[in-house]
C-alpha cells in the first residue's frame, strides 16, 4: 500500500477488534508515523492490535489506551496523551460502539427488550463520538487541519424494526456528521461518515442472527472492506472533501483512489436542507457529476 498516511497521527476508538482492528491495521501499511487505539474493557485486545501495529510500522507506532468513550474525562486524557506522545492529532475514527446485543441476544420489539442496555447502546454510540470529537477538535483547529470519521451503518438497516435503538443511533451519527461538517465548514477540519455496506463479520452480530445466517450460508463481509475509503479519507488528496458518507464495499481497487472513492460515496441519508444549506457534495451523487 502507498505510504500516503506517512507522518500522521490517528486516534481509533473501538481499535482492538473487528472495523477498528481492520483500519488501526491499514493506517499502520499506509505509514501512519502514529496510532493510538482505545477500548472501554478489553485491554488485551488492544494490546494485541499494538502489537500487530508495531510488527508492521516500527516500534513505538502503535498505543494501546483502555478509555471509555462515555466518559467525558478519560476521552479528553486520550487526546492529551496522543498529543505527549506524537506531538498532534490528525485524524479521529469514531468507530467505538454497542450493538444491538447489549438488548437482547436476538432481534425483539424495541419494549421487549434491556433498557439498561437501550441506555448503554444510546449514550455510547452518540455521546461517544461527541465526546470524542469535543476533545480533540480544538487541537484540530489550532492545527488548522483534521479528519474526523465516524463509523456508521447501511442506510436501510437504520430503521429497520425489532432493531432500535441500534439503527437509530446511527442515524444519528449521520446527522452530526452533517452539523458538525457545517460547524467546521473552511475552517480545515473535515467530517466524513463511512459505512461497510452491509453485514460484516464482527462481534456485533446477534447470536441467533449468526445461527440463521450460518443456517442459510449468508456472506459477510470482511472488515477490512473499510480500509481503503478510510485511508484515503485520512490523507491529503481528501483534504476538500467534508460532510459526505463513503461505502467500503464499493471501493474499486482497480481504479485510481480519488476515481474510487467517488464511485464509493453515497448521498446523504437525509433530505437536502430547505435552508442554511452550507454543503454542496453532500447530496449529489457519482452519476450526477
Amino acid at each position: 500500500m502507498k505510504k500516503i498516511l506517512a507522518g500522521k497521527i490517528a486516534i481509533i476508538t473501538g481499535g482492538g477488534r473487528g472495523l477498528g482492528r481492520a483500519m488501526a491495521l491499514g493506517y499502520a501499511n499506509a505509514g501512519a508515523a502514529g496510532i493510538l487505539v482505545t477500548a472501554a474493557q478489553n485491554r488485551d485486545q488492544i494490546e494485541a492490535t499494538a502489537h500487530e501495529i508495531n510488527g508492521i510500522a516500527g516500534s513505538g507506532v502503535a498505543l494501546p489506551l483502555q478509555a471509555d468513550v462515555t466518559d467525558r474525562a478519560a476521552c479528553h486524557d486520550v487526546v492529551d496523551i496522543a498529543i505527549e506522545k506524537f506531538g498532534r492529532v490528525d485524524v479521529l475514527i469514531n468507530n467505538a460502539g454497542l450493538g444491538q446485543g447489549m438488548l437482547a441476544d436476538d432481534r425483539v420489539k424495541f419494549y421487549e427488550g434491556n433498557p439498561d442496555g437501550w441506555e448503554a447502546i444510546v449514550d455510547t454510540n452518540i455521546n461517544g463520538p461527541f465526546n470524542m470529537a469535543y476533545a480533540v477538535v480544538k487541537t484540530m483547529l489550532r492545527q488548522k487541519e483534521g479528519k474526523i470519521l465516524n463509523v456508521t451503518k447501511s442506510r436501510s438497516s437504520m430503521y429497520r424494526p425489532n432493531e432500535s435503538p441500534y439503527g437509530p443511533t446511527k442515524a444519528a451519527l449521520e446527522a452530526m456528521t452533517l452539523c458538525w461538517a457545517q460547524d467546521l465548514l473552511d475552517s480545515g477540519v473535515t467530517v466524513n461518515s463511512i459505512a461497510p455496506g452491509g453485514a460484516v463479520e464482527t462481534e456485533f452480530v446477534l447470536p441467533a442472527v449468526r445461527a440463521a445466517a450460518n443456517q442459510s450460508k449468508k456472506p459477510y463481509l470482511p472488515a477490512e472492506v473499510m480500509v481503503p475509503p478510510a485511508v484515503w479519507l485520512a490523507s491529503d488528496e481528501s483534504r476538500e472533501i467534508t460532510g459526505c458518507r463513503f461505502i467500503g464495499s464499493k471501493w474499486d481497487p482497480d481504479l485510481p483512489a480519488h476515481e474510487a472513492a467517488e464511485a464509493c460515496r453515497e448521498a446523504a441519508v437525509f433530505l437536502p436542507p430547505e435552508r442554511d444549506g452550507l454543503l454542496t457534495k453532500t447530496w449529489e451523487t457519482p452519476n450526477s457529476l
